[in-house]
């Protein structure tokens, strides 16, 4: 966090979650704990991470940056 009332600190993080939350949380009567932690993991895990493509990473899935890091990371 730089200063007090900077509201660009937090702008990805609170992208993220409000997202999380139409997409998902609010479309859906979990009936436990466990079941809401399941979906969101799959959530993160399986779709915005492996599936959703991002503009800020020339429209690749988090994944495939990852991939392609770890095989720059290797050669170097």
């Amino acid at each position: 966090m730089s200063r007090k009332g900077n509201c660009w600190d937090n702008a990805v993080a609170e992208s993220f979650f409000k997202t999380l939350k139409t997409k998902l949380i609010y479309h859906k009567k979990y009936e436990s704990v466990l079941q809401a932690k399941t979906s969101i993991f799959e959530y993160i895990e399986i779709w915005y991470k492996k599936k959703r493509l991002h503009s800020s990473l020339g429209y690749k899935t988090r994944l495939e940056v990852e991939l392609e890091f770890n095989k720059l990371k290797d050669v170097a």
